[in-house]
This record gives structure tokens, C-alpha cells and sequence, in this order.
């Protein structure tokens, strides 16, 4: 029996729970059952309530410290998870690969798969971490990658995230209270075993988790996963170096957790880890040099990677990414730059995305400006239109623009796990496509059925 259309319900995209005569799809009929079973509005507030009762924020760019999440979990069947699951795992461990040899041989660049200028310009290249490896061969112990559906429903990589992955706490935490409070039947792909998952990445022996403290946006999640790894949390102060290892108390340190927001190799935190890290006497989740696997110009080389190093086919696709340092890609894209989104190569978090479709006319001229003058800091990418869902605003459902936040883990070079979901962001405000939680983007939990 197809469920009845939600009334004035209309997505400019594709749509994941709705089609576009604006029925429910069948793997979401029975999410929307629930929610509409109830005054969205009243979920909404019910489930906001249970969370910062908690005491869960996550600071954004203006200061709000309110940790906005959606009652309508987003639901994805599983004959569409597997593949992308699989797809995910495949470009986790060629981003291992490719780190490991940034640090080491350098192949990719000596074989003519990728430009040396790539690698050289790179804001995350650590000269620091070459010739050093980890005993067990990870660098990207947790990826968590950005993924976004195009306006024909086809599941794509916008971004790599292999620096310092976070979410996965708040992700236990709004399934926790989605569940409680929308209660299904049958539930969801369990994830209450992430916590345990993400504690045998750091592996055996004593293990804590590395915070800025307080001051960090996302502290919380640091001091709440540390309690469900049953571990240790600290700050850089709270460590002592003797023989060559770190100590916490009198407890020696096996593994660290790093959630610091400095990863550099000069910065204080840095250069209290690489000593020891370089020596083998810590392992480290993130290891310090990662960083430059999720350079916005290394994203392109992506599918090269996955066949060099893999000698495999890429399983996901990735939205199309322009390197402009080659001069005739650059007077392509500039062919069609008002279409192009621009990002700024190091920035992470949402900042410095210009949408040239969506900006004024004398603002579009000087990024072009901009980018002709130095194409070397910028990359540009094909605007996707996003996918959307049905998300709840100020009581009704309505559309809005989501990506998804799923979580890689990785105990050995070629043993990777996928966490069934993960987390939705959505851009909060009509038609807007940042949807990254530090720029007021929103969340809703992601189920796998």
C-alpha cells in the first residue's frame, strides 16, 4: 500500500525519503509513520530537550554552542549500503596507502600519477614524517568522509577527511535519543558497539584520549568517548616523556587518541607527539602528516590512487574536482566558472567555499581574479546539487540540503570496517548547501535497515 503524499511536500533535487509525486519511498514509509504519527514540531523540541540535557553542544563559527538536531532519522536500505560501504573502505585504505608513501618512496610522483607540485604546495605535508612509519603500517586508523547524493540519487566523495575525523560521539548520542524517543520496530542497524570498534583501533595496552580541553568546540565528545572507551581523557600538561614514552600518572601510553585541533608538526602539540611517535613509542589515531591526504587538490588524484595502490577500480564515484595548476584544466574550468564551486585548498570545516551560481556578479569576477592570479591555492568542483530531506522546521517537515558523515575504521592496511550510517548534516536555511555543523548546519542519525 503506498503511503499518501505529505501535503505542500516539493524537493527542488532528489529527495531520500520522498519521491517527487511526493509519496514515501518505500524504505522510509516507516520513519515517516513515526514522525507523523506525532506534532513534528513537538519531536523536534523533545529531542533537542534530551540532548542538551546531556550537556552536548558543539561550538559554530558565530559562538552558538546549540547542538541542532532533526527528529527524521534519514534511512538508507541496505542493497545501497553495501555498495557504498564497500566503496568507502576501498578509499580509505588507498588514502592509507598514499600517506604512507608521501613519508616514504614517494612513488606516486616518481611513476607520473600524480604531480610533484601536488605534493609540494600541500598545506598538510609534514617533512617532519618522512622515512617514519607506524609499526603497524595505519595512518588513517578513522576516516570520515564526506558524501553526498547529485540530483539522480547517485552517492559521490565531495571531500576526504582522514586529519582528525569527529562526530562519531555525537553520532551515538542522537541515535541514543532518536531511538528513545521515536522508538521502531524493527530498529535500526545497531551502533553501540562504535565505541568499542574505535577502542580496538588504538589497539592493546593502555590507551588515552588527547584533548585542547575545555576550549575545544568539541569537548564534550572527547570526554564522552573517553568514558565509553573506558579510558583515560587528558590534555598535552597531563603527559611526561621518560625513555622515550609517554606517561599519564605513573600509567605508560600505548595509544593516543589525538583530538586536539592543532596537528602540525611545529605546533605545541606536535612537537610534544613527533618525538616519540617517530621513535615507534606511541601509536598515534590520527599519526601526525595525515593531514595531506585531505587537501582539497589531492581529492582530485583520488581514483589514481585507488588503482595504483590498490590495482583496483574505484567502487564510489567523486564529485568532479579541477586541478587548476594544469593550464589547460585551469582555462576549462575558467570557460565555465561561473557553474564552479571555488574552494580555497587548505580550509576545512566549511570555510572558504564560494558558490560562484549562487553569488553576485562583481563577487564572481574577483575570485576569477583571485584564481587566475594564483591557481595553485584554489581548487574548483562541479556544483552537485544535494540531495535533500525531509527535515523539521518550526513544526512542519520541509526539505533541506543534506550530506553524510560515515565513519571508516582501520586496524590493519587492508582491514578496514564501515559503521553502519552514520551522521546526516543538513544546511538548516532554504536552498543553502554548507551543511557542515561549525557553519550552523544541523544533524539528524542515519539508519541502515
Amino acid at each position: 500500500m503506498t503511503a499518501p503524499p505529505v501535503p505542500e511536500y516539493s524537493s527542488p533535487t532528489y529527495d531520500d525519503a520522498f519521491a517527487p509525486d511526493g509519496t514515501v519511498r518505500p524504505h522510509s514509509r516507516g520513519v515517516i509513520d513515526l514522525v507523523r504519527a506525532r506534532d513534528p514540531g513537538v519531536l523536534g523540541r523533545e529531542l533537542r530537550a534530551a540532548l542538551h540535557a546531556q550537556g552536548i553542544s558543539f561550538a559554530s563559527v558565530d559562538g552558538d554552542d546549540t547542538w541542532h538536531v532533526d527528529p527524521v532519522p534519514r534511512v538508507i536500505p541496505l542493497d545501497e549500503w553495501e555498495p557504498l560501504a564497500a566503496g568507502l573502505g576501498q578509499r580509505v585504505r588507498a588514502l592509507n596507502a598514499f600517506v604512507a608513501d608521501v613519508y616514504g618512496a614517494r612513488r606516486i610522483v616518481a611513476e607520473g600519477v600524480m604531480p610533484p607540485r601536488v605534493l609540494d604546495t600541500a598545506e598538510g605535508f609534514e617533512p617532519a614524517m618522512c622515512d617514519v612509519a607506524p609499526p603497524d603500517g595505519v595512518w588513517t586508523a578513522v576516516g570520515g568522509l564526506d558524501v553526498v547524493r547529485d540530483h539522480h540519487g547517485m552517492w559521490m566523495v565531495l571531500e576526504d577527511n582522514v586529519r582528525t575525523p569527529s562526530g562519531i560521539g555525537y553520532w551515538i548520542a542522537a541515535r541514543d535519543a532518536t531511538l528513545a524517543l521515536l522508538q521502531p520496530d524493527p530498529a535500526p542497524h545497531p551502533i553501540e558497539a562504535a565505541a568499542t570498534a574505535l577502542r580496538n583501533v588504538l589497539g592493546p595496552g593502555n590507551a588515552i584520549v588527547l584533548s585542547d580541553g575545555q576550549d575545544n568546540s568539541a569537548y564534550w565528545e572527547h570526554a564522552f568517548l573517553a568514558d565509553r572507551m573506558d579510558i583515560p581523557l587528558a590534555v598535552p600538561a597531563d603527559l611526561e616523556v621518560r625513555s622515550g614514552r609517554f606517561h599519564l600518572g605513573g600509567m605508560p601510553v600505548d595509544a593516543i587518541y589525538r583530538r586536539t585541533d592543532a596537528d602540525e608538526v611545529d605546533s605545541t602539540v606536535g612537537s610534544l607527539l613527533q618525538p616519540v611517535v617517530a621513535t615507534g613509542g606511541v601509536k598515534l589515531v590520527n599519526c601526525l602528516g595525515t593531514g595531506v591526504a585531505d587537501d582539497k587538490l589531492v581529492h582530485a588524484y583520488v581514483h589514481d590512487m585507488i588503482r595504483f595502490y590498490l590495482d583496483e577500480t574505484p567502487l564510489l564515484d567523486q564529485v568532479e574536482t579541477f586541478d587548476l595548476g594544469v593550464p589547460a584544466t585551469l582555462e576549462r574550468a575558467l570557460d565555465v566558472f561561473d557553474e564552479l564551486v571555488i574552494k580555497d585548498r587548505g580550509s576545512y570545516g566549511g570555510i572558504g567555499v564560494f558558490i560562484a551560481p549562487h553569488a553576485e556578479r562583481e563577487d564572481v569576477e574577483a575570485m576569477r581574479a583571485k584564481v587566475i592570479d594564483a591557481p595553485e591555492d584554489y581548487v574548483a568542483q562541479r556544483l552537485v546539487r544535494l540531495s535533500t530531506h525531509p527535515t523539521e522546521i518550526d513544526g512542519v517537515l520541509a526539505p533541506r540540503h543534506v550530506d553524510l558523515r560515515p565513519y571508516v575504521l582501520m586496524t590493519a592496511p587492508d582491514d578496514v570496517s564501515v559503521l553502519p550510517g552514520g551522521m546526516t548534516r543538513i544546511a538548516l536555511d532554504e536552498g543553502a548547501l554548507v551543511v557542515n555543523s561549525s557553519q550552523n548546519g544541523g544533524a539528524k542519525d542515519t539508519w541502515v535497515l
